[in-house]
């Protein structure tokens, strides 16, 4: 049964949600190895994919081997590049464009994968958003609430319509942060939806790894995404942006994607409810 939903318009700031192609310097979403078919046959949904840290993991995704859904805002340009991206891999891909903080587009994404590939594989949910505010006086109850609908109230409903077609062997993959661990200061309201989704993560493993499928996350430190130059971060964080890490520098999305890969594809068949962290050597717990 489709669910409705009191469903807020997103933020309209300059720039966001972020476009790749206008970065400079571009990401590094480049896979640096041959595929080895570990995802062969296989379908998945990743959300965000249009730049980032979600469009490395699809066109790592579709070298090894998956049909890729890519579930954007509406970064248009960007995301019929990582299709190319991913066709150029010699897999098939397809895009769907839509706000996935409203269940009845959660719903149509899923129904769209399942009518025109027959199943779903490994489902991760990427997409997020975030505002700078140095006082918790300043964000406002819209943006409270665009921040939590689209960064995990979106993996209930996702999970919620694609929950009957995963089988045994199945997969999700959350993105949560470092925020989560360690707090942002700027960043209240998307520091705790991360903290939520982490928690959500441990939650749903406990419930599906029952039925043979597994619930993981990754939790990036900062990585080189549109997402912080182009709204999400203050022009004095973005000056040093990276630096205060143990390796001195930001990551590039190719770095995190191979944490996503190892948690869709077998060779984590023994973990489930685990987080990893690609964070530039920061030491967190859990």
């Amino acid at each position: 049964m489709t669910q409705t939903a009191t469903v807020r318009p997103p933020i309209h700031e300059d720039g966001l949600p972020g476009s790749e192609a206008s970065l400079d310097p571009k990401p590094e979403w480049q896979p640096r190895y041959p595929g080895s078919g570990r995802l062969k046959g296989k379908v998945a949904i990743v959300t965000g994919a249009d730049s980032g840290i979600g469009r490395a993991v699809a066109v790592l995704f579709a070298r090894e081997g998956a049909k890729v859904a890519i579930a954007y805002l509406n970064e248009n340009e960007d995301a019929a590049r990582t299709r190319e991206l991913c066709e150029a891999e010699g897999s098939e891909a397809l895009t769907f464009s839509g706000d996935l903080g409203d269940p009845e587009v959660a719903h149509a994404l899923v129904d769209l994968v399942i009518g025109d590939w027959g199943r779903l594989d490994v489902l991760v949910n990427n997409a997020g958003e975030q505002h700078p505010d140095k006082d918790i006086r300043e964000i406002t109850a819209d943006q409270l609430q665009r921040t939590f609908q689209t960064n995990i109230f979106s993996m209930f409903y996702l999970v919620q319509a694609a929950r009957e077609h995963l089988r045994p062997g199945a997969a999700i993959v959350n993105c949560t942060s470092i925020t989560s661990y360690k707090g942002e200061p700027e960043l209240l309201d998307y520091s705790s939806t991360k903290g939520a989704i982490t928690a959500f993560t441990r939650a749903l493993s406990e419930q599906l790894v029952g039925e043979g499928i597994r619930v993981n996350a990754v939790a990036p430190g900062p990585i080189w995404t549109p997402l912080n130059p182009c709204g999400g971060a203050s022009k004095e964080k973005l000056e040093h942006f990276g630096e205060n890490t143990p390796m001195g520098r930001p990551g590039q999305p190719n770095e995190v994607a191979p944490s996503f890969l190892f948690l869709a594809c077998e060779d984590s068949s023994y973990m489930s409810g685990q987080v990893l962290h690609p964070n530039g050597g920061t030491v967190v717990n859990g």
